[in-house]
């Protein structure tokens, strides 16, 4: 189960370049290569384009920058824009822990 202390750490390699209802682009940080060996991309293409509501990802790491299609009446623009300010860490990752159970 995800903690709030780790989403919290991952939330914080990740800034907004632009957001619009349904797409979402973020600038990754290099700091974020100290968790490489706990992450490989493929693992998370493959297991966020199970999830319900994410239509594609895309990461682009040539640029550091990750690009999310997702629908909006499943994850609102404002859930996202919580979790990227830090608000409401708690509930999102209730829900986050809600789709994990899910995805078993």
């Amino acid at each position: 189960m995800l903690e709030i202390s780790k989403l919290d750490e991952l939330r914080s390699y990740f800034t907004l370049i632009h957001h619009t209802k349904g797409r979402l682009r973020l600038r990754i940080s290099s700091k974020i290569k100290s968790e490489k060996q706990n992450l490989k991309l493929e693992d998370i293409d493959s297991l966020v384009l199970k999830i319900n509501g994410i239509k594609s990802l895309k990461i682009n790491e040539l640029i550091g920058s990750l690009t999310i299609q997702y629908d909006n009446d499943i994850f609102p623009k404002n859930l996202w824009d919580d979790l990227l300010e830090g608000k409401n860490l708690e509930k999102i990752c209730q829900i986050i822990n809600k789709i994990i159970k899910e995805l078993e």
